[in-house]
């Protein structure tokens, strides 16, 4: 981002964790020492405009989930408009984020806010009766996930009540519990500007979690309308004026689509970086240059791809989990070489003995990134299930 930044000639500073001040000042980054994991009389978006006065900051830009809200505090004194910073919260509070989207007339599952395991049995019990389930069924699949927690963390799948009793613990509570949602799994990327989508990426997932490529597919590409319509629909339900969005949604078999979440921060699987590759656009500096007010016509033209701009090439990347809980040595195999689609791979050997631990948020670190590039999105996708089955550490 800040190498964005630097390209554009785009004045900017960096407001981070103290620790990081010494890096910065080594390599003459504007940086504001912030404890950002707080909130309180000293450490208040007040406290922090303050700081940033002598950059002349206008705009701030939130790259990580759990700076969200501080982007949008900070963003309200800017503009002058306390809404915003209520619209932030809407991104880092599921079980309001899913009540607008609701109000506003778009497809989600049903949902509710449970505090306990007991909250969680009577609204699977409920979404049974709801489904009609007959006797010896099987129950209605739940799906738990904390408030405000980025991508998986946190997230359970509760297939039946023996699976609450077997999942869930106490610290999972309170939290939002949904029903499942059917269709096939995407991702977008919506750059937004005075309220309107300026660019519209459609990511395709392989597996959500482990692997994905850009642009989209050929089935996919074919509903490219009908998703830009529910797009611009949940910009105007949210009142997004500036900056970048990433739903995700589901396209059912009869092209409904169901709502799934949303955030506004820079999307994980590094699908900004494969999105920068097939449209041959810096999606960095896209990134923050849409959340700028000020930003001319002209700078939005020159930063995004054109109108009629067509991928050449799939980008497309497999991140790597090992397999076993202990292991000793990262192992290549020689297909991948010879592979034409394979481009290169960022996997890290392991240390000696080194073990997994029993606890991994979400899907927990992925060990590097097997990256791929070609035209054919069908060979693409046939790769990455692939590279998800071998075990590259043994």
């Amino acid at each position: 981002m800040i190498e964005s930044m630097q390209k554009l000639g785009k004045p900017y500073v960096v407001v981070s964790f103290a620790d990081f001040e010494p890096y910065a000042k080594e390599n003459d980054i504007p940086f504001v020492s912030y404890q950002l994991d707080e909130w309180s009389d000293t450490s208040n978006s007040l406290d922090l405009v303050e700081k940033l006065k002598p950059f002349d900051a206008d705009v701030a830009v939130p790259l990580y989930e759990e700076t969200v809200e501080w982007a949008g505090a900070l963003n309200s004194i800017y503009r002058g408009d306390p809404r915003v910073l209520n619209r932030a919260f809407l991104f880092r509070n599921k079980a309001m984020m899913k009540r607008k989207a609701l109000i506003g007339g778009l497809r989600v599952g049903l949902f509710e806010e449970v505090h306990n395991k007991e909250g969680v049995k009577a609204f699977m019990k409920r979404l049974n009766e709801a489904n009609l389930q007959l006797e010896g069924e099987e129950d209605s699949w739940v799906h738990i996930k904390p408030f405000a927690s980025a991508g998986t963390v946190g997230h359970r799948l509760l297939r039946s009540m023996k699976d609450i009793d077997e999942k869930c613990e106490d610290g999972d509570f309170p939290c939002l519990a949904e029903s499942h949602l059917s269709g096939r799994e995407f991702s977008c990327e919506a750059f937004i500007h005075k309220g309107k989508i300026r660019f519209l990426n459609i990511t395709e997932y392989v597996k959500l979690g482990y692997s994905n490529f850009i642009p989209e597919g050929n089935y996919l590409r074919s509903k490219r309308d009908l998703i830009h319509q529910h797009l611009q629909k949940l910009v105007d339900i949210f009142g997004i004026e500036y900056g970048m969005v990433h739903p995700e949604w589901f396209l059912t078999d009869n092209d409904e689509l169901n709502f799934g979440e949303t955030a506004c921060r820079i999307p994980g699987g590094h699908i900004l970086e494969l999105a920068s590759k097939s449209w041959e656009f810096d999606a960095l500096a896209a990134f923050v240059v849409s959340h700028d007010p000020n930003a001319t016509e002209e700078e939005l033209d020159a930063i995004f791809p054109a109108k009629d701009f067509k991928p050449k090439n799939y980008h497309g990347n497999v991140m790597i989990y090992p397999r076993k809980r202990q292991f000793s040595k990262l192992e290549i195999p020689e297909e991948l070489n010879n592979e034409p689609y394979f481009v290169d791979h960022t996997l890290v050997p392991p240390y000696s003995g080194q073990k997994l631990s029993d606890s991994r948020e979400g899907f927990g670190n992925h060990f590097g990134t097997i990256n791929f590039k070609g035209e054919d999105p069908d060979r693409m996708t046939e790769l990455l299930q692939h590279y998800e089955e071998v075990d590259f550490y043994i």
